[in-house]
């Protein structure tokens, strides 16, 4: 059966789900899906007053959905620490981790709490470490997943290896395609481990495409007004992009859909992967470079004192 808007999605009955970026575009259409199809659904962001509008938000579509809101601040280690000891203390059980929530293109130079740049430490370090810490609970899931949110711009991503936190100079755009090249490798370098190590958890990974969400203004206006790249690109989105709701079905596709391949990549079949149906995507050379996802990943160690390794 070809995997559509207007099909449901496979039962997700007894599966329990974390949706990162929950309570707005992308995160919230996709909760609001699983939810939907039977999933007990924790929808997970760092604003409550914005979580609880998701949660009603999903009720009033699912009035029997179980969805409840999780405190959770992904540029701060300590919020992660946090949140990753309550689920385990609720549900020592995870079914399904979706690594969705960012922030894209803010214009000048900031930090996370820990002192990370904003853009590598919220959109990868922080789901690192988030992944790391729930890895147990991972493990004594049902067919579990984690599905890394990628994106078109991990194609002219290069991680910098010598200055990843953009101290000796800071470019928007540049710090956004690395953020999301080193989600891919995550995804990509996660399989790799969870086969070697028999994990048991499946790493995927997805895109959107060019779906209109809160990011696009959001992100490009902190500390500063949105650039004229940003403006031509909201002139251009009605021609080119999809909505939320269908830029997360890719995203849906990689957390459910039964014949997933383990350690693959998906987005939108339509023109230059913008808009359409979910298909297999295409991997950067740079995303593929095994060594240089193993130097990610014990840099990523390092930064945020998560190993997942020693997490089970």
């Amino acid at each position: 059966m070809a995997f559509r808007r207007d099909v449901p999605l496979p039962s997700q009955q007894g599966r329990v789900a974390i949706v990162t970026g929950g309570t707005g575009g992308l995160g919230l259409e996709t909760a609001k899906v699983l939810a939907g199809a039977g999933a007990e659904v924790i929808v997970a962001g760092r604003n409550a007053g914005k979580g609880q509008q998701a949660v009603a938000e999903i009720r009033q579509k699912h009035p029997a959905a179980k969805v409840r809101f999780g405190l959770l601040d992904l540029a701060s280690l300590d919020s992660i620490r946090s949140f990753a000891t309550s689920i385990m203390s609720t549900h020592p059980a995870l079914d399904l981790l979706i690594n969705n929530a960012g922030v894209m293109a803010v214009p000048a130079r900031h930090e996370t709490r820990d002192g990370f740049e904003l853009q590598f430490g919220t959109n990868y370090l922080g789901h690192f470490a988030l992944t790391g810490l729930l890895l147990p609970a991972l493990r004594r899931g049902k067919a579990s997943r984690v599905v890394n949110l990628a994106s078109l711009a991990h194609l002219r991503g290069r991680i910098d290896f010598a200055d990843p936190q953009a101290r000796r100079g800071y470019n928007a755009w540049k710090a956004y395609c690395q953020s999301k090249l080193a989600m891919l490798m995550f995804g990509l370098e996660f399989q790799r481990r969870s086969a070697a190590l028999g994990w048991g958890v499946t790493g995927v990974s997805a895109h959107p495409g060019w779906a209109m969400t809160d990011i696009f203004k959001n992100g490009p206006t902190i500390g500063g007004g949105m650039g004229m790249k940003e403006r031509l690109g909201l002139l251009l989105f009605p021609l080119f992009g999809q909505s939320a709701a269908a830029g997360a079905w890719p995203i849906l596709f990689a957390a459910t859909a039964p014949k997933i391949q383990a350690g693959g990549y998906y987005g939108p079949d339509g023109f230059y992967e913008l808009k359409g149906r979910p298909k297999a995507s295409r991997i950067a050379p740079q995303a593929r470079n095994v060594d240089a996802a193993a130097r990610l990943w014990d840099l990523s160690v390092d930064l945020t004192g998560v190993d997942p390794t020693r997490a089970i």
